[in-house]
């Protein structure tokens, strides 16, 4: 294989600044909608006593999930020995943090006092889970940092592969963790299942795949660079398989909860019932995020079209935005038994289905955090020689 020659992206097309304002735009805009919510209180959010979790709860797991999985390329070349995988390493590194910064920026700016987050990163409970993924998340920026410069620096290379089976494990763990917080929830019929921590690292493998494979063939197009077709046919097979995998995950899923004869009422309102839930479950995760991609990805032979694999990780993204949304929402919406094998009643809420509206404001939040996602990457391909000035069949 030949040796890759790193360069920073050079472009200085029209295109390319005008995307770069059109994120720096999206960013602000939800820096501003942040604020608003900040100033007037979550009561201009669709949010309220029964969903705590809202839309800007999705943005933020999607994104963290996917940066663990954009690590994937990384982990491929330095840890698993798929030395073909190596020239992309570097971005693939890049791309992780990003996300992960794109993702905590609108967990934090959903949580109404930002500036409370002094408290959580000085005064830990360790039995909860929630404070565990705070040292997840910090840990993981600088594991990836770390092995990022490690692969930049020639002098060190051989460090690569312990840093880079660290930083597996660490994202396996953070991913984990990420799922755990869901799945330790006992009280939520919703949630309540070990399943969760390996759905959600099989989930990160296909979402970050489904961003890296788009973010990576913008800039080789923005960029004039050399991209073969092979290299699009290695990602679709991935992408492919993994989003196999999710789908596995998620049937076994729902079986397992439909064994219990407890969970056939949440059963029945997320795939049945729900109105909204099990709309966005079939339509919008089984056709949209797997059934078509599938066969864009299988129906398309060797070196396919960088269309048809765009086309399929835009439906695998769309996809696991739906998924995610009925697992956190939909599992709030769906009444909570607190007392089980007892009638509880009361006038509050009890035994109602949870009613939630997404606000303009949340909506602006959430793409807000995935512009400035982008921006990072974009701007750290510009100032950083991560990526290969050319990438041709011989490399893969």
């Amino acid at each position: 294989m030949a040796e890759a020659r790193y360069l920073e992206v050079r472009t200085r097309g029209a295109s390319y600044w005008t995307l770069l304002a059109g994120l720096a735009l999206a960013t602000l805009v939800g820096l501003a909608a942040a604020h608003h919510m900040d100033v007037e209180g979550h009561h201009v959010t669709g949010m309220n006593n029964q969903i705590v979790w809202g839309l800007p709860h999705v943005f933020a797991i999607f994104l963290i999930v996917a940066a663990s999985g954009a690590l994937n390329v990384a982990s491929l070349a330095s840890v698993f020995g798929r030395r073909e995988y190596k020239p992309l390493a570097r971005f693939s590194g890049v791309l992780a943090i990003a996300l992960l910064i794109g993702g905590l920026a609108i967990l934090l700016l959903d949580l109404g006092r930002p500036d409370r987050l002094i408290i959580a990163m000085t005064h830990y409970n360790f039995r909860s889970i929630f404070a565990w993924n705070v040292i997840l998340y910090i840990g993981f920026v600088v594991v990836v940092a770390v092995y990022l410069w490690l692969m930049m620096e020639r002098r060190f290379e051989h460090y690569t592969r312990p840093a880079g089976m660290i930083a597996l494990a660490w994202r396996l763990i953070l991913t984990t963790g990420t799922g755990s917080i869901f799945g330790f929830l006992a009280a939520r019929e919703a949630y309540d299942s070990a399943l969760l921590a390996p759905l959600f690292i099989v989930m990160s493998f296909a979402y970050g795949l489904a961003l890296f494979a788009p973010v990576l063939l913008l800039i080789y197009r923005l960029d004039g660079r050399e991209l073969d077709p092979a290299w699009i046919e290695r990602l679709r097979r991935l992408l492919g398989l993994f989003t196999l995998a999710i789908l596995y995950f998620v049937a076994v899923f729902h079986l397992t909860k439909l064994y219990g004869p407890q969970n056939h009422a949440f059963e029945a309102f997320i795939l049945r019932d729900g109105g909204v839930y099990p709309l966005l479950f079939w339509g919008g995760y089984v056709v949209i995020g797997s059934l078509v991609p599938l066969l864009l990805i299988y129906r398309i032979g060797p070196g396919g079209s960088a269309g048809a694999l765009l086309a399929a990780c835009a439906g695998v993204v769309a996809g696991g935005f739906a998924l995610l949304y009925v697992i956190v929402i939909g599992g709030q919406a769906f009444p909570l038994e607190i007392f089980p094998g007892y009638a509880v009643e009361s006038s509050f809420v009890d035994g109602a289905i949870g009613q939630y509206l997404p606000s303009p404001w949340e909506w602006l939040l959430g793409f807000g955090g995935a512009a400035a996602a982008l921006l990072l990457a974009l701007l750290a391909a510009r100032v950083l020689p991560i990526l290969p000035e050319r990438l041709a069949a011989e490399d893969s």
